[in-house]
């Protein structure tokens, strides 16, 4: 693991350039995608947000990371799946209660 601040939560919108990729509508999740670029080692990170307006403490969000190769081809609706398949990512948000940690496996950005 890197040494950068953008391997540590929390993270701090100041050290990211970001580029949306669109909304995933699966699941009518209207899940927010974007790329983010560390304006420090240049790395770059899919960030996926979801939040439900009628559930209190509904907040997620996921961020793994991503190359230039992978992000090519990258769709709204296949960010879940991605973020599934990498060795880790972090999660945070008011659902899990947490500003940043690390995980693996299942993204739980549905209801």
């Amino acid at each position: 693991m890197s040494n950068c601040p953008c391997h540590s939560p929390p993270f701090h919108y100041l050290s990211f350039k970001s580029a949306p990729v669109g909304v995933d509508e699966t699941e009518g999740r209207y899940g927010d995608v974007s790329v983010e670029t560390c304006v420090h080692c240049g790395q770059k990170w899919l960030r996926y947000h979801v939040e439900y307006e009628a559930f209190t403490a509904s907040g997620r969000r996921f961020r793994g990371l991503i190359s230039d190769e992978q992000l090519v081809a990258l769709k709204p609706e296949d960010a879940v799946p991605f973020l599934e398949k990498l060795l880790w990512y972090f999660k945070g948000g008011s659902y899990f209660g947490t500003a940043g940690e690390r995980s693996s496996g299942a993204v739980r950005a549905s209801l």
